[in-house]
């Protein structure tokens, strides 16, 4: 069972969407990618979740004009 969650953590790891690839790069400008890279997403704190989305957000309406 250890490995079959390794795999998903790996797969879950590797951004898909532009969304994914947008959360990414925010995560890697604020210094988190290293975090996400060995605990996953979940290993953020809500804070930092918080500032990730909320600057995903801000990209997207700046896309929008």
């Amino acid at each position: 069972m250890e490995k079959q969650s390794k795999k998903r953590n790996k797969k879950e790891n590797k951004p898909k969407t532009k969304e994914d690839f947008l959360k990414y790069e925010i995560a890697e400008e604020l210094g988190l990618i290293d975090k996400i890279n060995e605990g996953g997403w979940k290993s953020l704190t809500a804070k930092e979740s918080g500032r990730i989305g909320g600057l995903m957000t801000t990209r997207k309406k700046a896309l929008k004009k």
